[in-house]
């Protein structure tokens, strides 16, 4: 069975060591949509709702967040990132989001790419919901990462 690195042997939450760890170079990549009527996607591309355009600063809040994630999980590590990089494109039914985080360093990001994800699917429905309160974040997760002991990985 695995172990989970962030209890102790008496079944406490811990910040993991990672002193000892190799320095690698790591990467993470999250996605996640936003689902909306069609009236609310046109508003969302064209940019010019009443807070602004969308797209832009739903990626600005998504890099903002990643470089907060330490701050809002308990148990991360703050992390000197090298490369935070959100889009937001229209997609049949809504709104994709994709956040790609990188850094060498020894411990992965991939909390940072799933942080900076759910934050710009937040900030899109922040900025639509007084076109569309029935907007639907789903699917945030994981779909690839890279480096570090356990190696890569990708969704299927």
């Amino acid at each position: 069975m695995t172990r989970l690195t962030h209890i102790d042997d008496q079944g406490r939450a811990r910040m993991v060591d990672v002193s000892d760890k190799a320095e690698t170079v790591r990467e993470a990549i999250a996605v996640g949509f936003v689902r909306m009527a069609p009236e609310t996607l046109a508003l969302a591309i064209s940019g010019t709702g009443r807070k602004g355009d969308v797209r832009a600063v739903a990626e600005i809040a998504g890099v903002m967040a990643a470089k907060k994630t330490s701050d809002l999980i308990p148990l991360c590590h703050p992390l000197a990132l090298s490369k935070v990089e959100v889009s937001v494109e229209p997609a049949e039914g809504g709104l994709a989001v994709m956040a790609r985080v990188k850094l060498k360093g020894q411990t992965g990001v991939e909390m940072e790419a799933l942080t900076a994800v759910s934050v710009a699917c937040l900030t899109i429905y922040d900025m639509l919901k007084a076109a569309e309160k029935g907007m639907v974040i789903e699917t945030v997760r994981l779909v690839e990462k890279t480096g570090g002991k356990s190696g890569d990985w990708r969704a299927e």
